[in-house]
């Protein structure tokens, strides 16, 4: 399952993100999306994209194309 499939209020944890895209992948761990952290899925703007997603304290927007590209696991509340 990828981030991008995830639905609002959901919880997942990070399993790889965008492994053969090495320079994306940077960015994304500067970001916080690295293996092992821990995501909320906060909301999906009416057209689809963007997502709205907190790691810790962060909030961030991604791009439903770019959050295709983050493997995950969905999280047991």
């Amino acid at each position: 399952m990828n981030l991008a499939e995830v639905l609002p209020e959901g919880r997942c944890r990070i399993i790889s993100a965008a492994e053969e895209h090495r320079d994306f992948q940077s960015r994304l761990y500067a970001l916080g999306l690295y293996p092992g952290a821990q995501v909320d899925v906060l909301h999906i703007a009416p057209l689809g994209d963007p997502l709205q997603v907190r790691i810790g304290h962060t909030l961030l927007s991604i791009r439903r194309q770019e959050a295709s590209m983050v493997e995950v696991e969905v999280v047991d509340e």
